[in-house]
């Protein structure tokens, strides 16, 4: 049984038809921001807060409270005040400090399931906290006010209850307010604050609020003022390290995203094995007709041959093209829905092209927006699903995938998509939409190709699906430079880089 004891603190349009309605979706009101990039509470409102706690921790301080028990040294308490499920690196971060000797705290929510791993590994104790909803009640203003103070508390409440970490290990963004409270806990009970920068909070408000919104001001000045408070800093590029030192006079070392172990191409009997489950919800996986064949057993892709357990890739079988986001403002799906628009135009115009089955998967406050935009397509040639997978499936569907395509724009312009991590892991090749760093990570032209709109993308689905799946064209010759490529991954990469500062501090 796994060692999870949770911690809860309180009691159809047609194709040529479609381009006009295609339009990016207005700005949701921020309660709608996922649980990653939760930034609803006002940044304002953090001085008075942020004074409550800090008599509190001062009144601790003065108590003398203990340091803990001797056993308690070196212990790391991961925290992100968003779910754990849909916070990978943030698990790699506890697997590898486990793997290393550290007991672990791994401190978030609990909506989505985590990866198996962190659930059966005796070093990490997971300790859930509330996802707290704005009160329904009362104008915005007031309802953002209990929100954070509500946050705050139970924030500072559960981290007081915890065993004593040694480091505290946090995720920025969402960093209002836990950046502030993880200070004065660290203050309170003699730990190191450790702050992994993923992006900036205060430009993911400024995709609701706009960026010279006095909330989104207070928020950068917030950010800036508590981030120099930590002890050490990681972030995702050097492109934001740089921006850390200038802007903020924050140091931090460069910790890229590096693709976990799992993350390979997956064999054909798992790849069958998967496309018969997901088979069971949804159609684009299932076969075409009834097989005359009872030996034989068909996904859209594969088919099994019962008698030797052979599984082969079905003759004619459509693409995998595969997409994975968080449903949110930084990620325009319509750029993609026009693309599949003119895909479709190309075969219909005659043009030797596969038929596609798309998979977007995630979670997130758009999804049905877009998915009511989906329902109304009507494709001969393309069948579009947007399944939720478990982590354990996650892997072995893109392992399975024939193109992978990013649609991510970082706000900040300064993070990369882990997403295409990922992928690259998974020896897939893809597209992905250009923003300031991106060439960090791909490669235009060597292990996939970056479009600026939609009809670069269309010209690019074009070009590597030609003749699928026959041919040794470019999609081939992205995987193969892939391959070849012997990428770093998350063990090695976290071994060299993030390692050396908890030895070098024990």
């Amino acid at each position: 049984m796994p060692r999870w004891r949770p911690l809860r603190v309180g009691s159809k349009y047609p194709a040529r038809g479609l381009r006009p309605f295609l339009s990016v979706p207005p700005p949701l009101p921020p309660r709608h921001v996922t649980s990653r990039h939760n930034m609803a509470a006002p940044a304002m409102l953090l001085p008075l807060v942020a004074a409550g706690l800090a008599l509190c921790a001062a009144l601790l301080w003065l108590r003398g409270r203990p340091a803990g028990p001797e056993g308690a040294r070196g212990r790391v308490c991961v925290a992100v005040l968003g779910d754990l499920g849909r916070s990978p690196r943030m698990q790699y971060h506890a697997l590898a400090l486990a793997r290393h000797g550290h007991g672990v705290t791994l401190l978030g929510f609990l909506s989505t399931k985590p990866h198996s791993d962190i659930l059966c590994n005796e070093k990490i104790h997971i300790v859930s906290i509330s996802e707290l909803k704005a009160l329904q009640v009362g104008p915005k203003i007031f309802q953002y006010i209990t929100k954070v103070i509500a946050q705050a508390i139970q924030l500072f409440y559960t981290m007081l209850k915890i065993e004593r970490p040694s480091y505290i290990l946090l995720q920025n963004p969402p960093g209002l307010p836990s950046i502030a409270v993880t200070w004065m806990i660290c203050l309170v009970r003699r730990s190191k604050l450790i702050i992994d920068w993923h992006n900036y909070g205060y430009t993911i408000m400024s995709l609701v609020h706009g960026k010279n919104h006095p909330i989104v001001q207070i928020a950068k000045w917030y950010e800036k003022l508590f981030g120099r408070l930590s002890d050490y800093n990681f972030c995702v590029t050097n492109a934001m390290k740089e921006d850390l030192q200038m802007n903020c006079n924050i140091k931090a070392i460069t910790l890229y995203d590096k693709p976990a172990s799992f993350f390979k191409e997956t064999p054909l009997e798992l790849q069958h094995k998967l496309y018969m489950k997901l088979a069971k919800d949804y159609a684009p996986f299932k076969r075409g007709t009834d097989s005359i064949y009872p030996e034989v057993e068909k996904s859209a892709f594969t088919e099994l041959d019962i008698r030797n357990g052979k599984v082969t890739q079905v003759k004619e079988r459509p693409a995998l093209l595969i997409s994975s986001t968080s449903w949110t403002e930084d990620e325009d799906f319509s750029i993609l829905l026009k693309a599949l628009e003119d895909y479709e135009e190309y075969v219909n115009d005659g043009i030797k092209l596969p038929s596609l089955v798309c998979v977007i998967t995630g979670k997130g406050p758009l999804k049905k927006h877009y998915n009511r935009l989906i329902d109304k397509m009507h494709f001969k040639h393309i069948q579009i699903c947007t399944p939720w997978l478990e982590a354990e499936d996650y892997p072995v569907l893109l392992g399975s995938a024939d193109l992978g395509v990013c649609l991510h724009k970082s706000s900040s312009g300064l993070d990369l998509p882990m997403k295409v991590v990922d992928m690259f892991g998974c020896c897939l090749p893809v597209c992905a939409v250009h923003f300031q760093c991106l060439h960090e990570l791909v490669k235009h032209d060597e292990n996939g190709l970056i479009f600026r709109d939609s009809n670069e993308l269309a010209e690019q689905l074009k070009m590597l699906l030609l003749e699928f799946p026959t041919g040794e064209n470019k999609l081939y010759m992205f995987r193969r430079n892939l391959r070849a490529s012997k990428q770093l991954r998350w063990d090695e990469s976290w071994e060299q880089t993030v390692l050396p500062v908890f030895r070098n501090n024990e």
